[in-house]
């Protein structure tokens, strides 16, 4: 049986790839979806043409993992894909965010490094040559961010994480993609906080071109996806300049 699996599937960007894969691979059997919003699932699945095997749970808590390691047991699938796309983030400083939740910080680096880490470790066994890996970072991950810092530290920890998996994997012939995109109108901003700033507006993106970008760099076998020319001219620049110079300006702006 042939498949592939989406963490995060329920909304966004997760959800969107969903709805993309059936068409970049055609001789898949399933698509095993994972999030905390079963009801949601079960709607997107009355609109793709694969069938989807759906998990419902938290990436936070450790019955999805069993509940998805059985399953691996069970069926012995080929993982043509995954997608780990789970992940959420919180603007502000620091402290301010530390004073609002205890955990949230927390939760965000459970979530968006540990959680994904956990996945690649459950499925990479049952992948095969040809099989893709597309880590979510963020365009956050090329350079420390004030006011959206421990969001920024995750995702420079799957970029990096991303980069390494690609060369140590390359001789099985399996393909890990870091996907960079930069501000993505998603219900990402719901939990963050609103999107601020208006050349943050400006580059705002659909989560379908940000998807589509992905899988066709992913097909071309590439490492990194960035979507758009402002987030692949910030990319360079934050190649080119010295951080802290970059800092600064962020400061500046507050985002």
């Amino acid at each position: 049986m042939k498949i592939a699996v989406v963490t995060g599937a329920s909304s966004g960007i997760g959800r969107e790839f969903v709805r993309q894969i059936e068409h970049f691979y055609k001789d898949l059997d399933e698509i095993w979806v994972i999030a905390r919003r079963k009801d949601r699932l079960e709607k997107l699945d009355q609109e793709t043409m694969l069938s989807l095997r759906i998990f419902s749970g938290d990436l936070l808590k450790k019955q999805i993992y069993r509940d998805y390691d059985d399953a691996l047991k069970k069926f012995s699938p080929d993982v043509r894909m995954l997608v780990n796309a789970a992940g959420f983030g919180k603007s502000g400083t620091f402290l301010d965010i530390a004073a609002s939740g205890k955990r949230i910080q927390t939760d965000m680096a459970d979530l968006n490094c540990r959680s994904l880490t956990r996945m690649l470790q459950l499925t990479i066994p049952y992948m095969s040559r040809g099989g893709r890996i597309l880590n979510i970072a963020s365009a956050a991950a090329f350079c420390p961010q004030p006011f959206f810092a421990v969001y920024a530290a995750t995702k420079a920890y799957v970029l990096s994480l991303s980069r390494s998996l690609r060369a140590e994997l390359k001789p099985l012939g399996i393909i890990v993609t870091a996907v960079c995109p930069g501000p993505v109108d998603t219900e990402f901003f719901e939990i963050s906080g609103s999107l601020r700033g208006p050349l943050k507006k400006l580059t705002l993106a659909k989560p379908s071109r940000v998807v589509k970008r992905a899988l066709t760099d992913s097909r071309r076998r590439r490492g990194l996806s960035v979507y758009g020319a402002a987030m692949k001219t910030a990319y360079l620049g934050t190649k080119l300049l010295p951080h802290r110079l970059i800092i600064r300006v962020e400061e500046l702006f507050k985002g």
